[in-house]
């Protein structure tokens, strides 16, 4: 490739965090049907292809792992803590976004087994450092002023 420079390049990927509300906050986790972390819970998400635009990304990768269309998302980070991803350096854009159709079933596809909702605030170990992004997002939640 023309242009192109012999230094190691990132994997480039994305993280998708919904939330919704009933009676309590819950969060939408998938459960990993590969290694790393092979049956662990972890947040949908997935590599970004080469020609992808990264909300297309985040849109694609979580109907394809939770069947949910038409969740509106948002740009909320990025996380590219050295160390972050057991198969190599990787760079994630964390999109954050509020399910308000509460009649979408969720059910696991692609490379995740299973898909379900968790309480929010108390949230079982996750894979990767997925709590640490949780964390950001609840800021995220919380900053908005409406109900919690």
């Amino acid at each position: 490739m023309a242009y192109t420079y012999e230094y190691p390049r990132p994997m480039v990927t994305v993280d998708i965090v919904v939330f919704r509300e009933v009676g309590e906050l819950e969060l939408l986790v998938i459960r990993r049907k590969k290694q790393p972390f092979l049956g662990q819970l972890a947040l949908p998400g997935g590599f970004v292809d080469m020609d992808e635009d990264l909300l297309d990304a985040a849109k694609r990768e979580l109907g394809e792992e939770t069947s949910l269309k038409g969740v509106p998302l948002e740009q909320l980070a990025a996380f590219g803590k050295p160390g972050r991803d057991p198969r190599g350096r990787n760079i994630s854009i964390v999109h954050v976004g509020i399910l308000t159709d509460l009649s979408q079933v969720v059910k696991g596809g692609d490379d995740a087994e299973d898909a379900q909702w968790i309480a929010a605030r108390n949230p079982p170990r996750l894979a990767f450092d997925h709590l640490d992004i949780l964390a950001k997002a609840l800021e995220w939640f919380d900053s908005r002023g409406e109900s919690k």
